[in-house]
């Protein structure tokens, strides 16, 4: 298949950069990391995560980085919310682009690690869900399948799982009358290769061919570029990534878990395979440094040291 003309890329660095951090980062380190890359004209920077602050302290301010943080127009402002509790905080700052995810994870064992509920539990959660969402007006249009590659408490999932899955969130949204226009799939923990992605999006694209699917990719063993590139020659042009290589997942069973492909690696790849993205690379080279410092120590992305080459710098100035 020929490469995508365009690409779409979420910036989730200051939700998926700052969970897993142990020191508290400011307010004011937040909403100036939000600030920055709101001039980089992405489609969508998800800001924070309106959850208990006895599970992620460094979303104890959610609701104080989304009000001092200024909007710019074209980009949407999402941000994660996991109970009616969450959802109702984040609808009380008027400021964000609100949206309704349709969620499961394919492993038994991190499902109860990182939401402390079964698979089951979890579908049986999601009815209550769609109701809670329809309630507050909030579109549901996206369903979402957590370490759909692998898991390190239970090794490989099989493609096959993960079909299923997102076949039963599919028909319990059309029990519910939602028309579903997204479907992810996150590789939470880092296991997806090259042949993997390919044994997995093939099926789910055979199945929902007119359904685009987003990539969620951790870069834990080093293969996130290379699979964002196997994902964009098999014509998937919607991608998770966080500046600088930002993130990892707290509940991921290992300690210095790595954090999403670094956004400016994957915009600088785009630039070079001539796809384009939207996104200002020069700007987002200078944010990716900024956000090192404002985390305090070295971060995995290699463009921000390296600079990009001279085709992506053509295409940028022209």
């Amino acid at each position: 298949m020929p490469l995508p003309q365009k690409a779409v890329i979420h910036e989730l660095g200051p939700r998926e950069g700052m969970q897993i951090e142990k020191q508290f980062i400011s307010t004011e380190q937040k909403i100036r990391l939000v600030d920055l890359l709101s001039k980089c004209h992405f489609p969508e920077i998800e800001v924070t995560s309106f959850v208990s602050p006895k599970w992620v302290p460094n979303m104890a301010d959610a609701a104080e980085v989304v009000a001092g943080m200024t909007r710019h127009e074209g980009t949407r402002y999402t941000a994660i919310y996991l109970n009616t509790q969450g959802i109702d905080r984040a609808l009380a700052t008027g400021k964000l682009d609100m949206e309704g995810v349709l969620s499961v994870t394919a492993s038994e064992a991190f499902s109860k690690k990182n939401t402390n509920r079964t698979i089951e539990e979890t579908f049986a959660e999601t009815e209550k869900r769609i109701g809670m969402l329809k309630d507050r007006g909030v579109p549901a249009d996206q369903v979402s399948v957590m370490a759909a590659f692998g898991c390190n408490y239970e090794g490989t999932v099989a493609p096959d799982r993960v079909v299923k899955l997102i076949d039963r969130l599919m028909a319990m949204a059309m029990d519910h009358g939602l028309t579903i226009k997204l479907i992810q799939l996150a590789d939470t923990m880092g296991w997806a290769t090259p042949s993997g992605i390919q044994r997995l999006v093939g099926p789910v694209q055979d199945r929902w061919p007119d359904i685009p699917i987003n990539l969620h990719l951790h870069d834990t063993r080093g293969l996130g570029l290379l699979n964002a590139f196997t994902a964009l020659k098999m014509s998937v042009y919607d991608f998770d990534s966080a500046v600088g290589g930002l993130g990892g997942c707290p509940y991921a069973g290992f300690k210095g878990a790595a954090g999403n492909i670094a956004t400016e690696d994957l915009v600088h790849l785009c630039l070079e395979e001539g796809i384009e993205t939207g996104v200002d690379l020069d700007q987002l080279l200078e944010v990716a440094r900024v956000a090192e410092e404002i985390i305090g120590r070295p971060l995995p992305g290699k463009v921000m040291r390296g600079g990009s080459l001279p085709a992506s710098r053509a295409r940028l100035a022209a």
